[in-house]
């Protein structure tokens, strides 16, 4: 489901539906969410679910089933998931408060990431390197989620994105991968990254394509989805980092880098419309069921405003 389908109908039900039915106060009843938690739509529309709100106003969610939002939100439950068609995760581990993170650090072994459950564009994330940075750091992600993921560090590893879309008739391609500049470490939304992918062989290239297309069937995504890899420099061993139902930061770079209108054609797949049915933009003739073939490269280089580094060190 695109975030801003739920941002809507989370807008809808604080806004609309107060003056309905005796004028119930549906933002005290239902919705009175702690908002450095649930920030972000994807969270409204999984706890307006998990309240029964769509059942009890009959909303129908399009596009993304919201059990496939938590199968790649929720650390254990992605886990099992992935581990279910023959992928791997990173040694990880979720909690919800220090003392937690201390136990789990220890048995993972430092350094660790450390990552907001529930949040976008790495916020609350961080690297530990002993005990008293984890502390620092976990306290940090406990305010912005109640679940904080750590994972086995991979500094030095390669980190590949691929943009993949699916229809709700099982038509699933990969419009675009990208690479990383920067080691693995660094927040795709911070790092330089090259589209396409410069340094992978052709093995590489084609086993990230079909477990990317692998893992979005079996989650059951419908319209865009975000796949990350920490793959070896030395090998072809690699860990799935995570999967963002949704748009990005990355679907935007894709766009801009194929001529591919993601937003625009996610939105048409989340209403059950086929791949086959939708015109290539660019051609004008041909359908968009098509995977973009690039003779060139594009080179995002991160832009960061001033306030963001307030609480960094200088």
């Amino acid at each position: 489901m695109d975030s801003l389908v739920l941002s809507r109908i989370a807008s809808f039900l604080l806004h609309k539906l107060p003056q309905v039915g005796g004028r119930v106060n549906i933002l005290k009843k239902y919705l009175s969410l702690d908002k450095a938690v649930y920030r972000a739509a994807l969270n409204y529309g999984i706890e307006l679910n998990n309240r029964g709100i769509f059942k009890q106003y009959s909303i129908t969610v399009m596009g993304t089933p919201i059990q496939s939002i938590i199968n790649s939100e929720d650390r254990k439950l992605f886990a099992d998931q992935v581990a279910s068609i023959g992928g791997r995760v990173a040694p990880s581990g979720a909690v919800y408060s220090v003392e937690e993170a201390i136990i789990t650090a220890k048995r993972l072994g430092y350094p660790i990431l450390i990552r907001a459950a529930y949040a976008l564009g790495g916020l609350g994330s961080g690297f530990a390197h002993d005990e008293t940075e984890l502390r620092k750091i976990v306290s940090k992600a406990l305010l912005h989620s109640n679940q904080v993921l750590l994972d086995k560090s991979l500094k030095g590893w390669k980190e590949i994105e691929y943009e993949i879309i699916r229809d709700s008739y099982d038509n699933c391609i990969a419009i675009c991968n990208m690479e990383n500049l920067d080691p693995l470490g660094i927040h795709t939304g911070e790092s330089i990254v090259v589209a396409p992918s410069q340094t992978l062989t052709d093995s590489e290239y084609y086993l990230l394509r079909s477990m990317s297309i692998k893992i979005v069937r079996h989650l059951g995504v419908i319209g865009e989805c975000n796949v990350q890899f920490a793959l070896n420099p030395k090998s072809e061993e690699f860990y799935i980092i995570e999967v963002n139902p949704r748009l990005s930061r990355s679907s935007a770079l894709a766009s801009k880098a194929t001529g591919y209108p993601l937003a625009y054609v996610a939105a048409k797949l989340s209403l059950g419309i086929c791949l086959s049915d939708l015109k290539n933009s660019v051609t004008g003739s041909t359908t968009a069921c098509f995977e973009p073939s690039l003779d060139y490269c594009v080179v995002k280089i991160p832009r960061w405003d001033l306030p963001v580094g307030k609480s960094t060190s200088q």
